[in-house]
């Protein structure tokens, strides 16, 4: 998943923040984000989660996830 993550954040340029979290090295967020698989993309708005996907998915997937 990282080509496709590392893409839209240069597509995506300013309007996206990208947060990767490692799940071995900080299993506080983890937790507090309920992650069970990886890979989880939250996307969050406002500071409200409006979105989530575990597992691979096609950067097109991830663009509709993000744009809502």
């Amino acid at each position: 998943m990282k080509p496709v993550i590392e893409e839209l954040e240069k597509e995506l340029g300013g309007k996206v923040e990208v947060v990767k979290i490692n799940v071995d090295e900080d299993q506080q967020t983890a937790s507090k984000y309920g992650v069970m698989g990886i890979p989880t993309f939250v996307i969050e708005k406002d500071g409200k989660e409006v979105g989530r996907k575990t597992g691979f998915c096609a950067k097109e997937e991830l663009l509709k996830l993000i744009n809502g």
